[in-house]
C-alpha cells in the first residue's frame, strides 16, 4: 500500500499529481517533493502546505518515489540516488526515454517502474503506462491504483513504451491541434471565437467518452454519417486532405524520437 509519496523534481507535471491526490487521498504531511529552485519550494509549500526540501532527504519515509525531472537531469539525479534508496520503496520515473535496464545498473536491489502519463493530468484525465522491472512486479496494481486517481493507467512491456509515447504521451498536442483547427473553422462559417472553441473541445470530449464506453471509433462514425449528408461531406475532405495519414505519420515521427532520446 502507498501512503506517503515523494517527488524529486518540482515542475508542472509535479504540481499536477499533486494538485490531484493533496487532501484528496494523501494528506499534505505524505506528500515529499525534492525541489532545486527556492521560489518554486515556497510555491508548492504555499499551494498545497506539502513538504518541500532542496535534497531529496525523504528517501526513508516514502514507500513511492516519483522521479520527474527533464531527460537531460535525468543522469545526474539517478547517480545521486545511488545506494540511498530502501529496497522496499518502489521508484518510479517519468523520464521520456530512459529504459528500465539504464536505472537497474544504478538501482540494482530496487523495485523500479517506467512511467509515460500525460498533460491531462492536470485535469485528472491523464492516460498513463507504465512497465515495471522484475523485482517491481508484484507492485503492478498497487502502481495502477495511484495513477487511476489521475485518469486511467494501463501496465504495457516496456519495448511498447517509445510507442506510447508517441501515441498519448504527445497526443494532447495532436488534439489540441485538431481542437483548433475545427474553431477556425467555425469562425470562418460565423461562430464567435469563444464559442466556436467551447463547440470544438465539447465535441471530441464527447466523442472519446462514446469510444471510451466501448465502441468501436468506426462503428460510431457510421452512425453519424448519413447518406449524402453533411457529416460524409466533411469527411470526404478530411479524407482529400489526407487528415488520416497526417495523423499516423504524428505518431510515428514522436515514437521515433523517443526512442533517439
Amino acid at each position: 500500500m502507498i501512503s506517503k509519496v515523494g517527488f524529486i523534481g518540482g515542475g508542472a507535471l509535479t504540481e499536477s499529481i499533486v494538485r490531484g491526490i493533496c487532501g484528496k487521498v494523501f494528506a499534505p504531511n505524505d506528500i515529499f517533493v525534492a525541489e532545486v529552485r527556492p521560489e518554486r519550494r515556497d510555491e508548492l509549500k504555499n499551494l498545497f502546505g506539502v513538504n518541500v526540501s532542496a535534497a531529496a532527504n525523504f528517501l526513508d519515509t516514502v514507500d513511492m518515489l516519483i522521479v520527474a525531472v527533464k531527460p537531460k537531469d535525468a543522469a545526474q539525479v539517478f547517480a545521486q540516488l545511488q545506494c540511498k534508496v530502501p529496497e522496499q520503496t518502489l521508484v518510479t520515473y517519468t523520464v521520456a526515454g530512459l529504459k528500465l535496464s539504464v536505472v537497474e545498473k544504478i538501482l540494482p536491489a530496487n523495485k523500479i517502474v517506467r512511467l509515460m502519463p500525460n498533460v491531462a493530468v492536470s485535469v485528472g484525465e491523464s492516460m498513463t503506462a507504465f512497465a515495471t522491472n522484475e523485482l517491481a512486479r508484484g507492485d503492478a496494481n498497487a502502481v495502477q491504483n495511484f495513477w487511476s486517481m489521475l485518469g486511467r493507467a494501463v501496465e504495457v512491456d516496456e519495448r511498447l513504451m517509445d510507442a506510447v509515447t508517441g501515441l498519448s504521451g504527445s497526443g494532447p498536442a495532436y488534439a489540441f491541434v485538431v481542437i483548433d483547427a475545427l474553431a477556425d473553422g467555425g469562425v470562418a462559417c460565423g461562430l464567435p471565437r469563444a464559442m466556436a472553441i467551447e463547440l470544438a473541445a465539447q465535441t471530441l470530449l464527447g466523442a472519446a467518452k462514446m469510444v471510451l464506453a466501448g465502441s468501436h471509433p468506426d462503428v460510431l462514425r457510421d452512425k453519424v454519417t448519413s447518406p449524402a449528408g453533411t457529416t460524409i461531406e466533411g469527411v470526404r475532405v478530411l479524407e482529400r486532405g489526407g487528415v488520416r495519414s497526417s495523423m499516423i505519420e504524428a505518431v510515428i515521427a514522436a515514437t521515433n524520437k523517443s526512442r533517439s532520446l
